[in-house]
């Protein structure tokens, strides 16, 4: 194990526990925005999780979701201190500490803790891909009409998101669409075959650094929602056991050609 690695899973247990605390007491919560909530569990993992960065790797870049840390590095962590606020504020257990290394803009090494399930996802490039320390590997499932996926909504400007045409064609195809509120642990439940795929908009590059490599590493392709190489912060992402990948992109491609036509 490298010790990019080592360091990201003492660093991502020692936030969780923070997480973990957290979670049983009242919340102290305020807002990004009309929407977006922060809580003081976000502020203080992430204090934690950049100290122990810098600490270790002062010459890496580090760019954080609640504004701690700079990016320009050969080498830069991607920080989500709370992956699944939301969720976090009002007691749903899907949540989790996202700690994702990028090399020159590809992402090397990644873990994902949720510390109430004590799940810990974690991979670095030609490694393998691991929960717990036993190796994991995306779903064999063959077919779209089979599967079960997982997508999101963006918590602010809902009613311009056209994520909704996507969800219920992939409602009707599939054996259901989950919507957990953690992109993180959507990209994790795509590693170890819970889902067979997850898509989503607008996620920035702390939600998908992690978890880009977990699910390269367990088998799974990762892309934009039309098959073309997917970039960190890019506009869609799309994640999948690879079997069903190529289905996924037909029925997202007949949605955008229907909603260009104003269907």
């Amino acid at each position: 194990m490298s010790d990019f690695l080592k360091v990201a899973i003492e660093t991502a247990r020692e936030a969780g526990a923070i997480l973990r605390e957290g979670y049983g007491r009242p919340k102290e919560i305020t807002y990004k925005g009309e929407v977006d909530l922060v809580t003081e569990s976000d502020r203080r993992s992430e204090e934690l999780v950049v100290a122990r960065l810098r600490r270790h790797f002062p010459d890496h870049g580090i760019v954080a979701e609640e504004g701690g840390g700079a990016a320009g590095a050969k080498y830069c962590w991607h920080v989500d201190p709370l992956d699944g606020t939301t969720n976090f504020a009002h007691g749903y257990p899907c949540f989790a500490v996202s700690i994702g290394l990028v090399e020159d803009g590809r992402p090397i090494a990644g873990v994902v803790f949720n510390p109430v399930y004590n799940e810990l996802f974690a991979a670095a490039r030609g490694e393998g891909a691991y929960l717990n320390e036993t190796r994991i590997h995306v779903s064999p499932v063959e077919k779209l009409a089979t599967s079960l996926v997982a997508t999101g909504f963006p918590t602010h400007l809902r009613k311009s998101s056209s994520n909704i045409h996507y969800y219920w064609q992939f409602t009707l195809r599939t054996h259901g669409v989950r919507r957990d509120g953690a992109a993180a642990l959507d990209l994790c439940s795509v590693a170890c075959g819970r889902f067979d795929a997850y898509w989503e908009f607008g996620l920035k590059s702390w939600d998908t650094a992690a978890g880009i490599v977990i699910v390269e590493e367990a088998g799974g392709s990762i892309t934009d929602i039309t098959g073309q190489p997917y970039r960190l912060g890019g506009p869609s992402l799309l994640a999948s056991n690879g079997r069903i990948h190529g289905e996924m992109q037909e029925v997202a491609a007949s949605v955008a050609e229907r909603a260009a036509k104003g269907d």
